[in-house]
């Protein structure tokens, strides 16, 4: 910024850059007493202090005449650069952002902890996103947070609203508790919600919020593991009714397929039959309780009924001739 030219005729933010948000400028003091211009772009503010405390903001664009009294603001430049004879360090001018600052990045530094309130079991949650923001008091900044650095950028900026914000974001989804299957579609609502809950932390540093977002969230590899578990059984039910069987059907099926892959043949896939009843007969324990609180036991399975059923496994080739045969004396002789 600026020129060698111990007598230039204008000060201004020269290639300011995305990422600079406060810059002072940094001339020699005799460059600012013999400078004739003031020059501000849009999306330019300029603050001016003399022997470290400020005495103007100035805020509008353009190019002024600093010879002149036209501006409260350049009168005070002129009034305080004549005292400056002898001295280069008592006024100083620093440039700042007045256009949008976009797209700065927000996320949980480390997972917030609660229990589902659909499964039941806790979890581990992680959000991130970003949010837009514009300065409304750079004078109230600068006095407090700024305090005469010679620079001060967005990573600077992004560390301060991220050691304020972040406990706000936990405490809400803490309590919010949203479930997992429901945390997707509530994007916006938790935006929305998480806006309102920090914007008093902006709003106290001089800054106001154009845009917060949520990108997404994620989950830890215990949760998803779970809910893979889940999803497993949701869909073999699923299946299940789309077959016409019941659950504990579907589990009697899943069994003898599983025994039948395995070494012990037609023995094996009997034992993965009353296995599989077994199993599911814990699965449908609950929902009969709730479907029918004073239901009577189920009856027992009646020899017949179990004759049918070997049978039907003989035919479909499950077990041979001789478990058959075996099997149905066992059935006959418990008459």
């Amino acid at each position: 910024m600026g020129t060698n030219n111990q007598f230039r005729s204008v000060i201004q933010w020269e290639d300011p850059r995305s990422n600079e948000l406060f810059l002072k400028f940094t001339e020699k003091g005799d460059e600012i007493k013999n400078a004739s211009k003031l020059i501000l772009q849009e999306g330019q503010g300029c603050i001016l202090t003399y022997e470290g405390k400020v005495v103007a903001v100035f805020s509008e664009a353009g190019m002024y005449d600093l010879k002149s009294d036209n501006k409260p603001f350049l009168t005070s430049i002129r009034k305080f650069s004549k005292l400056q004879d002898g001295s280069e360090h008592i006024m100083g001018i620093w440039f700042y952002r007045k256009a949008d600052i976009l797209n700065m990045r927000w996320g949980t530094r480390v997972p917030i902890a609660y229990t589902d309130p659909t499964y039941t079991f806790p979890i581990l949650l992680s959000a991130f996103g970003n949010y837009s923001i514009k300065i409304t008091e750079p004078r109230n900044f600068f006095e407090n947070v700024v305090a005469g650095k010679e620079y001060f950028g967005h990573a600077e900026l992004k560390e301060i609203f991220l050691s304020r914000i972040t406990q706000n974001i936990t405490d809400y989804l803490a309590n919010a508790k949203f479930s997992y299957v429901d945390i997707d579609s509530n994007l916006n609502n938790i935006a929305t919600e998480v806006r309102s809950k920090t914007e008093d932390v902006f709003n106290d540093l001089g800054f106001e919020v154009l845009d917060y977002r949520i990108e997404g969230t994620q989950f830890d590899k215990e949760t998803l593991d779970r809910i893979a578990k889940i999803s497993d059984v949701q869909a073999e039910v699923l299946a299940a009714k789309i077959a016409g069987i019941n659950y504990t059907e579907h589990q009697q099926l899943q069994a003898m397929r599983d025994a039948a892959n395995n070494e012990g043949g037609g023995a094996g896939i009997l034992m993965g039959m009353n296995a599989g009843m077994g199993a599911g007969a814990m699965m449908n324990q609950g929902t009969q309780q709730q479907q029918a609180p004073q239901q009577a036991a189920p009856q027992v399975e009646s020899p017949m009924d179990k004759l049918k059923k070997l049978k039907e496994l003989f035919d479909m080739e499950l077990i041979n001739e001789e478990e058959f045969a075996l099997k149905k004396k066992e059935i006959l002789d418990s008459m």
